[in-house]
C-alpha cells in the first residue's frame, strides 16, 4: 500500500488523507484547482467535479504516469510477467477487411452540397444530429442504384481505411437498413477510439451518435469472445458501459459474464424496456449513464437467482 501511494504521488501530487482511509488528489482528468479525486486503494477513485471513476486505479497509472510507474505498479499486482496475454488471442487475428463506399456516396461534409441533399439532412435533423455529428461520423447518402434513399455512415479501422458501412432509409423503405456484402466482425470506427478512456457500446450506429465520442455500436445484440472489439476491449483493459435494449437480458448477461473472466470493469447503464437511446436526447442518456451501476460475478449470481425464482 506504501509503494502504491508513493507512485500515485509521484504521478498526480500531495494528497489529504481522511479517517475512512480515502485519500485526496488533485484530478488529472479535469484538472480542477482543488483536491477532488478520492482513490481508496482497495475499492477505486472517483472525481467529485468530472465524474471520472473506476475500480481498476491503474487506469491513472497507465494514462498519467511513466513507462517505469507502470512496471512498478504491475510488480505490486504481480502482473509484470505479461507475455502470455500479449498473446492471448494471437491464433484469432486476421488481416482487417477493406471495402468501398457505394459508386453514388455524396458526402454531407462538404461546404458545398446538391440540392438533393436538403432530405437527407432534414432526416438527420429530426434524429437529433448536429453539424458537428455528420463531421464527426462522415455522414453522407446516396441518392440512386443499391442504397439509393439511404444515408451511409462509414467505419474507418485503425489505419484510416474504411471497412464497413451502415446504410439507413431516409424515405420509407421496407426495409430500414441494408448491410454491405462484407463480414461485421469489426470495431466501428476504430481510428476515433480512446482505448485508455472508457468505452460504451450500444446497438445500433444512432444509439453511438447519442452516446458521445468513445461509443462504439456492436451492430447487433451480442458480443462474441472470438470477436475483434471483445479482443481489443480485453488487450487494453478498457472499462466498459452497456447501453443495451432490455429485450436482450439473456445476451447482455452472457456478455458480461465473458468480460467479468477477462477481469474487465463492466457498468450497465439503466434503459427502460422499449426505450430506444437513438431516440434519447444525449442529456437524457448522460443522466442514464451517470447511474449506471457496476457489476460483478456475485451481483450477476443474484440476479440470476432471482429470475430463477421468478
Amino acid at each position: 500500500m506504501i509503494e502504491k501511494r508513493k507512485i500515485l504521488t509521484d504521478i498526480l501530487g500531495t494528497y489529504k488523507k481522511f479517517s475512512n482511509g480515502e485519500l485526496y488528489f488533485m484530478c488529472p482528468f479535469c484538472g480542477h484547482h482543488k483536491k477532488k479525486l478520492a482513490i481508496r486503494l482497495s475499492h477505486g477513485f472517483h472525481c467529485w467535479v468530472c465524474d471520472a471513476r473506476g475500480k481498476n486505479i491503474y487506469r491513472i497509472v497507465r494514462k498519467f504516469g511513466s513507462y517505469a510507474h507502470r512496471q512498478k505498479w504491475l510488480e505490486l499486482d504481480g502482473k509484470l510477467n505479461l507475455s502470455d496475454f500479449d498473446t492471448l488471442f494471437e491464433e484469432l487475428t486476421e488481416e482487417e477487411q477493406k471495402i468501398e463506399l457505394p459508386e453514388d456516396f455524396v458526402s454531407l461534409c462538404n461546404r458545398r452540397l446538391p440540392l438533393a441533399s436538403q432530405r437527407p439532412l432534414e432526416y438527420l435533423e429530426r434524429r437529433g444530429l448536429t453539424r458537428r455529428d455528420i463531421f464527426r461520423w462522415k455522414a453522407g447518402f446516396s441518392k440512386e442504384g443499391r442504397y439509393g434513399g439511404r444515408i451511409i455512415i462509414p467505419s474507418f479501422n485503425n489505419t484510416g481505411d474504411i471497412n464497413y458501412f451502415i446504410a439507413r432509409s431516409y424515405v420509407g423503405h421496407n426495409k430500414r437498413y441494408l448491410n454491405p456484402p462484407c463480414g461485421r466482425d469489426i470495431v466501428f470506427n476504430e481510428l476515433f477510439i480512446d482505448w485508455d478512456e472508457p468505452v460504451v457500446l450500444v446497438e445500433g450506429v444512432f444509439d453511438a451518435i447519442v452516446a458521445g465520442d468513445n461509443a462504439i455500436p456492436i451492430l447487433g445484440s451480442t458480443l462474441r469472445e472470438a470477436s475483434k472489439l471483445f479482443q481489443a476491449l480485453v488487450r487494453h483493459d478498457t472499462p466498459v458501459f452497456l447501453g443495451l435494449d432490455p429485450d436482450a437480458d439473456k445476451k447482455t448477461r452472457q456478455m458480461i459474464k465473458s468480460m467479468l473472466q477477462y477481469d474487465l470493469e463492466v457498468y450497465t447503464i439503466p434503459i427502460d424496456e422499449g426505450c430506444d437511446i437513438g431516440d434519447m436526447t444525449r442529456g437524457e442518456f448522460l443522466e442514464r449513464k451517470k447511474n449506471a451501476s457496476l457489476v460483478d460475478f456475485d451481483e450477476l449470481f443474484l440476479l440470476d437467482e432471482l429470475r430463477r425464482l421468478v
